[in-house]
This record gives C-alpha cells, structure tokens and sequence, in this order.
C-alpha cells in the first residue's frame, strides 16, 4: 500500500508535474465508481494561450500557493471520481482552480459549459442535433446544389458533458459555471448521468442496426469522435468542477454526488504570486497596490481579483498614469467598486 501522501497527485502549484503519470499514480476508483468505456482515448493537446490567460504564464517563480485544504478536496475528487461544488464569493478563483489542475496534471483544454436559467442538460450538455439542417442539407444534396455529405454524425455536435464522458484513457477537466444560475430541474437532472458516467444519443440509437458506428464533432476544436450503437460510456471519469456563488439551495441528492469545497479570499502571498503569473516584471509599485487591495476588500465585502490585475495593468503599462496622485487614487477606487450589496455571506 502507497504511504498516505501519495494520493495527493495534484499539489496545488498550476505548474506542469513531469514526475506524475495519472495511468499509473492515480490510485484505482472506488468499485462503484469504475467505469469501463473504450476504446480508450487519449488526451488532445491543451492550449496553453487558454491557461495563460486565465492563470497567468507557467513558471517555479509564479507558483499559486495553494490552501491545504483545497489541495485535499482536489486530490478527494480526482481520487474518489466525485464532481467539486466549489463556492465563493465573486473572484475567488473558482474557476481558475480547474485551470490550475489541467495544466499541472497536463489534462489537456478545458471543457467549459456555462449555465444560464435556459440551459438544458441534452441540447446544451450532452449534444445537439441539428435536424432541421440534416433535412436542408438532403434537400440541396438531392436537387443538386451540393455534394456535402448528410451523414448523420455531421449533424450531432457533443456538449461539453458529452465530451468530458467520451473514454478518454485520462480524465478530462470540465467546468460547470454558475450552476446557481440553472432552472431548478437542472442539478436533479444531471444526478443519473453523472452517476452512470454514461449517457445514450437517442438518433444514433435509431440506426444502430444499419449504422452501428457515427463519427460525431465534439466540443474540442475541430474534434471528433465516433459512438457505436448510439451510447457513450466514460473510462475515466471526468474531473468536474461546478462553481456557484452560493445563490441557492441545491437538493440534498445533488449535495450527495458532489464534494464541496468553499474557496477563501486570497491572502495577500496568493495575490501576490497571481499579480506575478500575469506580470512578470511586476514592481514595488504591485506589492503596494496587493495590500492597499486587501484592505479595500475586506472593508467593501471581497473584491474579485479581476478588479486587482485591472488596477496593476493600467499602473505598470500607461505612463504617467500614477504621477497625479489625486487623479490616480480616483480611477484606483472606480476599478475597485464594490460587488454586492451584502458582501460574501
């Protein structure tokens, strides 16, 4: 048996491990959390412009020094194959914190699906299929007009939940973004899928007599993947992050599925190290503005950290900007307005 620490693939840092491999350091799922999809895929390319942007360049001098206890509720979910629910206040790097754990566990792009009051778990999670096109494109086919093909799979695009439950050989990162935003049906309606790590393309299911294997797009740029017999099963199951800003209750089945983690404001270490990702030649004048931030903060109710790289990219790239000091203090105070009413509660 492994000793306690070596469950604990994922450190925290956002910076690429080369001394992990998930095939074999990933302890094996529980038995009821094993699932055997195939064939076995494997992990497109990430984008790494993606992560620079939402978390800074990679480099040992930038690492996000991350809270203990996030480090465990990662390590909890990727190890018992559970969803995160992770909560906080707007700005608190909920979503950041999936970014962080696809590029040091090189997982490949990040699957993002952002949930708003119309979002629907088949036409906006699992897949699209485009009917009304099929019968266009038969149509212009059959007077001539074209010669594009009208298979089937050409008009089926996967969601971002369907992609993440391909059987990629490791597991894909999938962020659900402001879950609190969704239709009260949708955290039930997610319950049997997520529990599956499994789900079926009723069209393809139709055909899979004379057309047992579709090639289908995914969600990934310019991917595909091909569904025999209309069902996709998971391999590995996806790491999924849900964010929410703790506007709602959510059902005490869904709270059953899901590990929870609530994320704290960053201290000033944190943001000091997310200015430094982002600004490589980040000054005193940075570390000044980091504890000026703090307090602002703490006495408006939490401030996002957008609203702090906002303030250093207009300190250290426009001239002159900071030598009116009145004028200064002025704009400073504009970028760092106040979120909510009622702060983080």
């Amino acid at each position: 048996m492994k000793p306690a620490a070596a469950w604990h693939v994922y450190t925290g840092t956002g910076q690429p491990r080369t001394d992990v491999d998930l095939r074999t350091d990933l302890p094996e799922p529980p038995p009821w959390r094993s699932f055997r999809g195939g064939p076995a895929l494997s992990t497109p390319d990430g984008e790494e412009h993606d992560n620079s942007r939402r978390i800074g360049a990679p480099g040992a001098d930038t690492a996000y020094p991350a809270d203990r206890h996030e480090i465990d509720m990662v390590n909890a979910a990727l190890l018992l194959r559970r969803p995160l629910l992770v909560t906080g206040g707007p700005g608190t790097g909920k979503t950041s914190l999936a970014f962080r754990v696809a590029r040091e566990l090189s997982l490949g792009p990040v699957l993002t699906w952002p949930i708003t009051s119309s979002s629907k778990l088949r036409q906006d999670g699992l897949y699209e299929y485009d009917a009304i096109g099929r019968v266009n494109a038969n149509s212009a086919k059959a007077s001539g007009v074209t010669d594009e093909p009208t298979d089937i799979g050409n008009f089926i695009h996967l969601g971002p939940l369907g992609t993440a439950l391909l059987p990629f050989e490791l597991p894909r990162v999938l962020v659900i973004d402001e879950i609190d935003k969704a239709d009260l049906s949708l955290p039930n309606d997610l319950l049997a899928t997520l529990e599956d790590g499994e789900y079926r393309v009723r069209e393809l299911a139709r055909v899979a007599r004379r057309t047992p294997k579709v090639v289908v797009h995914t969600a990934d740029q310019g991917g595909s993947a091909e569904i025999v017999e209309g069902r996709v099963v998971c391999r590995a199951f996806p790491f999924i992050v849900f964010t929410s800003n703790r506007e709602r209750e959510f059902p005490p089945a869904f709270l059953r599925r899901v590990l929870q983690l609530e994320m704290q404001p960053p201290t000033e270490e944190q943001l000091a190290s997310m200015v430094a990702a982002h600004f490589r030649d980040a000054s005193s004048t940075s570390a000044e503005l980091i504890r000026k931030f703090l307090r602002r903060s703490e006495s408006e109710g939490g401030l996002a950290i957008d609203q702090l790289l906002n303030t250093v990219q207009l300190a250290t790239t426009s001239t002159g900007l900071t030598s009116d000091r009145a004028s200064w203090e002025r704009l400073r105070d504009a970028l760092w307005h106040r979120l909510s009413t009622t702060g983080f509660e």
